[in-house]
């Protein structure tokens, strides 16, 4: 079927971002995923022409399907600061933050990034719906919480050269952005909200804007990006490139609270390495008083980075005191071989007593060797799960690349 024909919702239960139509056409291998309602595409080309894109010159990556809510009223700042462990107050207009909300358990149910748009509203984006909690926990504060991820397209432009990019796109001003700061710019004839943020770890900005002028902001940057090696990109790319810089990916190194069903599997912020996140001079807040418990008892359990000797990922590796798995300590969650580190990386929930850096387990990886499945144990040392971190993510004004 003609992809420009319209079909019943039924044949076609996916929404559309309101880049598809540019974004359709590039897409040579036909791989797209269902992200939040949307679909959206996994790889145009090929992963690795992607990736090295990420990291040598400059993507366009679709962030529509984001969840999006918008949260305002008198009382916004207090129900966020109830909801969210950071102290809220602390942040000023036009600056974003890293945020994480627990259940009462202390368990988290999911992170995200919030906007400080005005005094008294604010944008939280988040990988997955949240709604109902967000509501229920809004009882008794004077505040509207409204999901408007429809009314609101988005774009991340990351990589080395996405600031020349911005600037051939007539948006200089743009580079005088500082990391979690957000700026108001005309592009072209359309304007866009544009935030020092994104899921690289590297140089990178974030547009935001209304849908109407999606195809048109595209196109200004894909123009202005010819010189700069300008791709877009699928979230297969990504994330490597998450996995490298240690961001966590909701559904792959931890399951949100409100989703879990066997005992034990929901995971706490101590047990994360997000305990950074937790301001307990602040007042109370979701789940204070369990992680006021873990504080002092300590986690059972950490989140922590491998290097692991070989170049074979251990996608689903369970994790082994040593080399006879005889006791097993952990399984890891995300693992790639890294392009631009040339190290064997993961991410990994292990026990706590063999978490501290430098400490050596023993990962069990299977391979498939044309058909045939091999059995390895491989070594693999703990480490800052900080894998890639480039000077230039945080330079202010950007190097000209």
């Amino acid at each position: 079927m003609d992809d420009s024909v319209s079909a019943p919702h039924f044949l076609k239960p996916l929404l559309r971002t309101p880049f598809h139509r540019r974004a359709r056409p590039l897409c040579q291998v036909e791989e797209f995923i269902a992200w939040a309602g949307y679909s959206t595409v996994d790889v145009f080309t090929t992963m690795e022409q992607e990736y090295f894109a990420i990291r040598n010159a400059a993507t366009l990556y679709d962030l529509t399907p984001m969840v999006k809510y918008r949260i305002a009223g008198p009382d916004a700042l207090d129900y966020l600061n109830r909801l969210i462990t950071r102290d809220v107050t602390k942040l000023k207009v036009g600056r974003v933050a890293y945020c994480i909300w627990c259940d009462d358990a202390g368990l988290l149910i999911d992170d995200g990034t919030l906007f400080r748009l005005s005094e008294r509203e604010f944008r939280l984006c988040t990988a997955m719906r949240q709604i109902d909690w967000l509501a229920a926990a809004a009882i008794g504060f004077d505040v509207v919480v409204e999901e408007v991820t429809e009314q609101v397209a988005a774009l991340a432009l990351q990589g080395p050269t996405s600031a020349s990019v911005l600037r051939a796109a007539g948006l200089d001003a743009a580079m005088r952005l500082k990391p979690f700061e957000i700026g108001h710019f005309e592009a072209g004839a359309a304007p866009v909200m544009i935030s020092r943020t994104g899921y690289t770890g590297d140089l990178g900005y974030e547009l935001w804007m209304n849908p109407a002028d999606a195809e048109a902001v595209w196109d200004l940057l894909m123009t202005a990006g010819r010189t700069w090696g300008l791709r877009p990109i699928g979230s297969r790319a990504l994330n490597v490139a998450r996995l490298e810089a240690g961001f966590l990916s909701p559904n792959v190194d931890f399951l949100s609270a409100l989703h879990t069903i066997r005992v034990g599997t929901g995971r706490n912020p101590f047990e994360l390495g997000l305990d950074w996140l937790l301001d307990f001079g602040k007042g109370h807040f979701n789940g204070r008083r369990a992680l006021e418990q873990v504080r002092r008892a300590g986690p059972s359990v950490r989140l922590v980075g491998l290097d692991i000797d070989g170049n074979k990922p251990a996608h689903d590796a369970l994790i082994y005191a040593g080399a006879s798995a005889r006791r097993r300590l952990g399984a890891v969650t995300s693992a790639v071989w890294s392009p631009t580190c040339k190290r064997n990386i993961a991410l990994a929930i292990v026990d706590a007593s063999h978490a501290a850096l430098g400490s050596t387990v023993w990962v069990e990886i299977y391979l498939n060797r044309e058909l045939v499945w091999e059995r390895r144990m491989a070594r693999a040392r703990v480490v800052d799960r900080v894998f890639f971190a480039p000077e230039r993510r945080r330079a202010t004004p950007p190097a000209d690349f």
